[in-house]
Parts: C-alpha cells; sequence; structure tokens
C-alpha cells in the first residue's frame, strides 16, 4: 500500500454515464495483486471534500491503471472534468483479490453496474482459459459497452430488453448455467444483485464469492465506515470482530457464505 500522486493519461466517456479513466501509477503497480483490489482517490483536497473515494481497479496494463466509474454525485462530477496531464492523490492498492485456483470448474464472473469493473479485470486476467463465462448487466443498451456475444461466452442482460436477455443477470444465470456443470461464480455489483446471486448459488449449491461495494472513509480499517455482518454461528455476544468484517481490510471480496448482504 502506498501514496502516490500520479498523472492522468486518458479520461473518457464509454457508455451513458459511466467513464473510464486511466493513471500512470508505477508504484500502485508495483504492490498490485490481483482483480479485486482497489484504490482510494483524493478528488479535491478540501474541508469541503476531505475524504478519498474508492475505485475498483479495471485493469492493469504496464505500469497504467484504469477504472470505471458511474457519475453518482459530486465528486465523481468532478472526476469526470479531469484531463490527461492532470495529477492525482492516490492510495493503494488495498484489499483482497478474487482467486480461482479449481482446475475441474469453469469460471462464471457477473458484473453489475460499476460492480463490473473488478469482474473485467478478472476475466482479462483469466482470458487465456477458453471455458471462461462473463455476464453482465444493465439497465438499458446505452450502459452497456460490448455486444452481447453467447458464442464466446459472453452474456448481457439489459432490464429493459435492449440488449441480450430481457431481465437480470439471474436471469441470464437461469438461462445459460443451468445446463453448465462444475461452475463457480464470481460477483461484484450492487447490494439487491449480489443478494440474488448469492440466493442462486445456494439454490444451485454452486461455491460462490462475491465482491462488496461499500461506502469508505479511509480504506485501512480507521474510521470503521463500511461495516458488513459476518455469518459467524460461533461468534461471542459482545464481540464485535466476530460479528462485523471491515470491507476496506478484510474483503472486498468474501466467500458467498461468509457475509450477510441485506
Amino acid at each position: 500500500m502506498k501514496i502516490e500522486i500520479v498523472t492522468i493519461t486518458d479520461n473518457k466517456l464509454i457508455a451513458k454515464n459511466i467513464w473510464e479513466m486511466k493513471i500512470e501509477a508505477p508504484l500502485i503497480v508495483e504492490d498490485y495483486k490481483g482483480a479485486g483490489q482497489f484504490i482510494q482517490i483524493l478528488v479535491e483536497s478540501s474541508w469541503n471534500n476531505p475524504l478519498r473515494r474508492p475505485m475498483s481497479i479495471a485493469s492493469i496494463d504496464n505500469n497504467e491503471v484504469s477504472i470505471i466509474y458511474k457519475i453518482f454525485g459530486e465528486m465523481t462530477r468532478i472526476l469526470s472534468t479531469k484531463l490527461p496531464g492532470e495529477k492525482l492523490d492516490i492510495l493503494g492498492p488495498l484489499g483482497n483479490t478474487f482467486i480461482f485456483d479449481n482446475n475441474s470448474s469453469i469460471p462464471v464472473m457477473v458484473g453489475g453496474g460499476v460492480g463490473l469493473a473488478p469482474i473485467l479485470n478478472m476475466h482479462k486476467e483469466y482470458s487465456g482459459n477458453s471455458n471462461v463465462i462473463l455476464i453482465i448487466g444493465a439497465r438499458s443498451v446505452d450502459e452497456h459497452f460490448f455486444d452481447h456475444d453467447p458464442d464466446n461466452d459472453i452474456y448481457l442482460s439489459t432490464d429493459d430488453g435492449s440488449a441480450g436477455v430481457k431481465g437480470t443477470v439471474i436471469d441470464v444465470m437461469e438461462k445459460y448455467l443451468d445446463i453448465r456443470k462444475k461452475i463457480e461464480i464470481f460477483a461484484c455489483g450492487p447490494e439487491q444483485m449480489l443478494k440474488a446471486v448469492q440466493s442462486y448459488a445456494v439454490d444451485k449449491k454452486i461455491p460462490a464469492k462475491i465482491s462488496v461495494e461499500s461506502y469508505m472513509g479511509c480504506g485501512i480499517g480507521i474510521c470503521q465506515g463500511c461495516v458488513i455482518e459476518r455469518v459467524n454461528e460461533n461468534k461471542s455476544v459482545h464481540s464485535y470482530h466476530e460479528k462485523y468484517s471491515l470491507v476496506c481490510i478484510d474483503g472486498p471480496v468474501y466467500k458467498s457464505e461468509e457475509v450477510n448482504i441485506v
């Protein structure tokens, strides 16, 4: 983990309200361990906005780190106005990683919203494996930036049916995964999506790992702002650490059965 003043190399709109930024960050890349990790960006150094914003790493290419973000508020709007050559103060890389080490299974990577960043990163890392399945959900075709391509095991869902399968990523999974054997699910996205993936994995008895999106103040376990409830039947009545987990230092990647998504 390092603090690095980085240079923006690219920042562009890639779909409706969705941006991709690339930054030259050799120190961050030096410590990078794998898909699932994130960085904390100080978008604006001011008393009004003193906190860093967490952003999942979408790819690593030589000394360049890319992130994919959606404009939700003032800080992401400001981030979208940044130009190549400008500087940013970032902390990272933080968090743990997606690990796939079962050669007898097929990895199924599921992303929704801006949760697709670590999923695309993982997909890139394992793209040399011919048996890799990618599922991405969005509200409409305007929010997708690649094509529904079942022949290459790339599947899109849209709420309005304007691209791929009409519905959610669960509809895609029920349509295309029920005929598959020996799969393992890796997912990142909004809480509602992750909860649905958890239920699907339990019902189908499929192992799953999920990356939890969370608001964070510090990213290093001090502020306690990213608490998630553990599933721990043996926890002591008064044990805070057995009952709760901090996404920033224990996650963001968990086995699906380890945490409660609410």
